[in-house]
Order: C-alpha cells, then sequence, then structure tokens
C-alpha cells in the first residue's frame, strides 16, 4: 500500500520536496543560528542544492527508507523548513526523526506538530516500532519539542560529534509504538 503524502496537520502540509524548493530552504540554512546545533551547514547554496538532489534521489528508492518532507505554512504556502524519518532498521523496525525551522517559526509549536505528523507516519504506515531522535544538550528548544511529543529521555551520548572543530554530546530520545498509541 503507497504511503498517504502529503501530511496533513493542523497548520502545516509536509510534502516531499521539489527541485524549486532550494531557495526556501537556503532562507534558513544559511542562517548561523539555525544550524548551531546542527552536524552540517552554514550551508552555501551548492550544500543546499546537493541536499535537495538527496531528498529527490530518495523518493524514489523502493522500498522508501528516507523520508525528508518540507513544512509548508498552510495558510500562506510558504516552505518554513523542513523535517525527517529515515528508517534505520528494517529488521528491528527502528526510525529516526529530526527537523529544522526558519527562526521567523521558532517558539509556535511547528515544529512539535510536524514531529508528532513524523510520529504517526512511522508507527501507523511504516509500522515502527521505536522512533528516536537525538539533540545537543545546549538546544532547549529541541528538548521541548521532543517531551511535548511524548519522547523520553535515555541518556546523554558523550562526545558523539565533532561539530565545528569541537566535540559535541548528544541527548537520546526514542518513544515506542504503545506508549505512542497510549498504552504503554
Amino acid at each position: 500500500m503507497p504511503l498517504e503524502l502529503p501530511l496533513h496537520t493542523p497548520r502545516l502540509l509536509l510534502r516531499d520536496f521539489v527541485e524549486a524548493d532550494w531557495e526556501a530552504v537556503q532562507a534558513y540554512a544559511h542562517l548561523p543560528e539555525v544550524v548551531r546545533y546542527m552536524p552540517w551547514g552554514p550551508n552555501s547554496e551548492t550544500d543546499t542544492r546537493d541536499f535537495i538532489g538527496r531528498a529527490l534521489a530518495a523518493q524514489a528508492v523502493s522500498p522508501r527508507l528516507n523520508f525528508e518532507l518540507a513544512l509548508i505554512w498552510r495558510e500562506s504556502g510558504q516552505l518554513i523548513g523542513g523535517c525527517g524519518l529515515t528508517v534505520q532498521n528494517t529488521t528491528h523496525r527502528v526510525g529516526e526523526i529530526g527537523y529544522c525551522l526558519h527562526p521567523d517559526f521558532w517558539g509556535r509549536g511547528c515544529a512539535a506538530e510536524a514531529a508528532g505528523a513524523l510520529l504517526a507516519l512511522g508507527f501507523e504506515e511504516l509500522q515502527l516500532h521505536r522512533i528516536q531522535a537525538s539533540c545537543d544538550p545546549e538546544n532547549a528548544g529541541s528538548r521541548r519539542v521532543l517531551e511535548k511529543i511524548g519522547m523520553q529521555l535515555e541518556g546523554q551520548l558523550r562526545q558523539n560529534l565533532q561539530l565545528r572543530g569541537q566535540w559535541r554530546d548528544s541527548l537520546l530520545w526514542s518513544i515506542l509504538e504503545h506508549e505512542w498509541r497510549g498504552s504503554g
């Protein structure tokens, strides 16, 4: 059964990226404050075009295991960020989510709304058992999002990423299917 994309939330549309999205992505992906805790960026135009190319290529893979989706503000049709769900292990049914928004949309609950839609995609459509996410311990906004969508903090990975010449820790979060469904 084909997956039902785009995904709709009260304020957002989550759809596959298209080639023309690169400029809207570049509008936030080049900003140092946006990529402060990300393992990429700040993006050049080439970096962003390459990202869009990888997202388009992933759409054609069957079975599809990588869902990089554009976040569209339904009221205006504006691309305000991106989010993704990657199936990391099909045998154990494990996925990982992530999100990134233009700072004009920070603090409005958009990341939690998008992340909640990704959980539904993972558990309902892809039949995952576990979905995880990670964030920098200093990224208070992302921590709030993960708490809000019901994920539990599992622990801290020490110096697992080298970002811009510095070793950084990551917090590992997860939610299991039965927890998400409320029987947990």
